[in-house]
């Protein structure tokens, strides 16, 4: 869990990467973003590294929330990946783009590819999990699969050139997805 501070910092760094991607991402920037005096920055996290690392861990944190709150919902699962994915898109878009930005840059960083790679193993043992409750008949190849179509469908409306789905239209996605790799009822 993070300070108070750092929780400011790495909330006006996401911010920042989602408004004006890496090259935006200044100490001094976050500083201003955040309202804080010259310096504060510097204070939480000494290197540009060390932002990156903090942004990509508070990330994490609020993606593992995110996570927990998928279980079983009233109107099953393609509702509750529906939301999620409407979440992601709508409420959560800055975080999401803050998330695409640093998933390139972890390509070239080995510090935050770690941080990434733990960020995708959490969310495919999620998925690994839901369509083993679900009754996949292979729920690891499914659980992987389901985690790139949700990417694909979040790449595509964000960063693609796709349009914004309403939350109808991802129940429907989703459920035709769903449809393709579960058993019939």
């Amino acid at each position: 869990m993070l300070t108070t501070r750092a929780t400011l910092v790495a909330e006006a760094a996401i911010t920042l990467l989602a408004e004006r991607g890496m090259r935006g991402l200044t100490h001094r920037a976050v500083d201003e973003a955040a309202g804080l005096p010259p310096g504060s920055t510097s204070n939480v996290a000494r290197s540009r590294a060390a932002l990156l690392e903090l942004a990509l861990v508070h990330l994490t944190e609020l993606e593992k929330r995110g996570l927990a709150g998928l279980g079983p919902q009233q109107g099953g699962l393609a509702e509750a990946l529906a939301r999620f994915l409407h979440g992601a898109l709508h409420e959560d878009r800055r975080r999401t783009l803050a998330r695409y930005e640093l998933a390139l840059e972890a390509t070239r960083r080995p510090e935050l590819r770690a941080i990434y790679d733990a960020i995708g193993r959490d969310f495919r043992r999620a998925a690994v999990s839901l369509m083993a409750a679900a009754g996949s008949t292979d729920p690891d190849r499914h659980g992987h699969a389901l985690v790139a179509f949700m990417e694909g469908v979040m790449f595509d409306a964000i960063a693609g050139a796709g349009r914004e789905p309403a939350l109808d239209d991802l129940r429907l996605t989703v459920r035709e997805y769903l449809t393709g790799v579960l058993p019939p009822d």
